[in-house]
Formats: C-alpha cells, sequence, structure tokens
C-alpha cells in the first residue's frame, strides 16, 4: 500500500506543495501492534511509479518491497522541480560552482532540519514506526546519494545506515571528506556506496575521488559496502537494479525485518 499526502516546505519553497509517498507493507494494517523501521528517500516521485517519475521510469521500489516481503516503512519526498536548478540546490549541503551548472547555494541543510523536525515526527506520529536511531535509514542517488551520505555523517544520532547510489559527493569533495574526518559516527553505522562503471567512465578524476573518500570512512571503522557496477549508468533504472543489493547491506543483520 503506497499512501500520498501534500506537504509544504515553508523555508524552501513557502505554500508550494509537493508530495509525500509512504508505502506500508501488507502486515501493516494486518497487525495492528507491529512496529516497523522506517526508511527515508529522496526524489520520491521516481521511486514508485513510473507514471510519476520524471524520465518515465522510476525505481519501483513497491514492487521489490512486496514481492520480498520486506517488513519496512518507506518515506519518499518529492523533490523541487522550480527553475535555476532548484533540486540541485535543495539537495546540496554545501554550496559550490559548477561549470555546467554554474554558482549553486546549497540548501542541504535546511532540507534535512525539516526533515528531522518536521517530517520524521510527523511520520513517528501518524504511523506505528520503530523512531529509534537503530531503525532510522536514509538512501537517495546522485544529489539524493549526496544527501543520504551527508545525512547519516551529520546526524548519525538521528540516521544509522545510509544507501547512497551514484552520489554527487565530487561537487563538495573537500566539504564531504572533512565531515568523513570530523564527524563522531557510531561504529554500528553502514553505509552502502556505489557507481556504474559508465559514469566512472564519462567523468575525469571520478573514480580516483571515489576511492578518497572511501579510504576516509574506512579509517571511521564503520561497516561499508562499495561497489562499482558493470555497465552501470546515471539513470532509475540503473539504480532500481541494485535495490536488492543496498537493501540487503542496510538489513544485513536482520535486526530490523
Amino acid at each position: 500500500m503506497i499512501k500520498m499526502w501534500d506537504v509544504t516546505i515553508p523555508e524552501l519553497t513557502g505554500d508550494t506543495k509537493r508530495l509525500v509517498y509512504v508505502y506500508l507493507p501488507d502486515s501493516y494494517e494486518i497487525d495492528p501492534e507491529r512496529r516497523y523501521p522506517v526508511l527515508y528517500m529522496f526524489d520520491g516521485h521516481n521511486v514508485f511509479f513510473d507514471s510519476h517519475a520524471t524520465y518515465g521510469t522510476s525505481w519501483k521500489m513497491g514492487n521489490y518491497m512486496d514481492e520480498t516481503q520486506t517488513q519496512m516503512i518507506i518515506v519518499a519526498v518529492e523533490c523541487n522541480h522550480g527553475p535555476n536548478h532548484a533540486r540541485i540546490c535543495e539537495y546540496a549541503p554545501y554550496s559550490f560552482i559548477d561549470p555546467y551548472f554554474g554558482d549553486i547555494r546549497g540548501q542541504g541543510k535546511i532540507y534535512m532540519n525539516w526533515m528531522i523536525k518536521v517530517l520524521k515526527p510527523e511520520i513517528d506520529a501518524s504511523y506505528r514506526t520503530l523512531s529509534g536511531r537503530e531503525h532510522t535509514m536514509i538512501a537517495g542517488s546522485s544529489m539524493g546519494g549526496l544527501m543520504s551520505l551527508y545525512a547519516v555523517l551529520a546526524h548519525n544520532d538521528i540516521f544509522s545506515r545510509a544507501a547512497c547510489l551514484s552520489a554527487s559527493f565530487h561537487f563538495c569533495q573537500e566539504e564531504i571528506d572533512q565531515l568523513i574526518c570530523k564527524s563522531k559516527i557510531s561504529q554500528d553505522t553502514i553505509i552502502y556506496l556505489d557507481f556504474g562503471s559508465e559514469e566512472i567512465k564519462r567523468h575525469k578524476d571520478l573514480k580516483e575521488k571515489y576511492i578518497q573518500t572511501i579510504g576516509l570512512l574506512l579509517r571511521k571503522n564503520i561497516y561499508l559496502e562499495t561497489r562499482i557496477i558493470p555497465g552501470g549508468k546515471h539513470c532509475e533504472a540503473s539504480w532500481s537494479r541494485q535495490i536488492p543489493f543496498f537493501m540487503n547491506t542496510l538489513l544485513y543483520d536482520g535486526k530490523q525485518v
């Protein structure tokens, strides 16, 4: 079951409405005493339905959850579709200048503050969640992957696990690497990171930057899974095929099932 309702983020987009998608497993109505872990996801319009997806292809996350009977709530919020690279600004935890995108004023910290202080409490009040850190996860791709990595580092007291697919951390490599070094990350933290081989071919120095960030994360003595996906591209169709891998990593010890 996927419920949808409108939400606003006044600090970012005023009274402009966007959709929140909430996936509930079939057992949610059958077992009224049961509580569930929660996975928060970025670019919610691309997560469940092809008809809602920006390029007509979604992750089909609901299909995977139903087929595998994974007992989890997923909360996925639509991105900012505004002009002037509004999505990139909203999903950038730091400001940066890029030859193609220009001057990006990062609003990611504002977004995360809203997610933690407004959205999460509302979800915990409205649904039977396991609200503690151990059962709270976050995932996304591209800029959403960057935000997922930022979230688990900067707000490790809230999120214990993150899946970061094709994370665009190269836009603010120095800041992310500094955050890794200075963050007090619990050693039970789990992070999944991947890139497609086709992405690495297209972007100069991406592999070297990827290796550098992986090395810094390993020094924190956390649980880390990294993959370079054969033939993997920067698109929803490719990310959808990685669902079994990152979900198995997020739930690898079975405590959330």
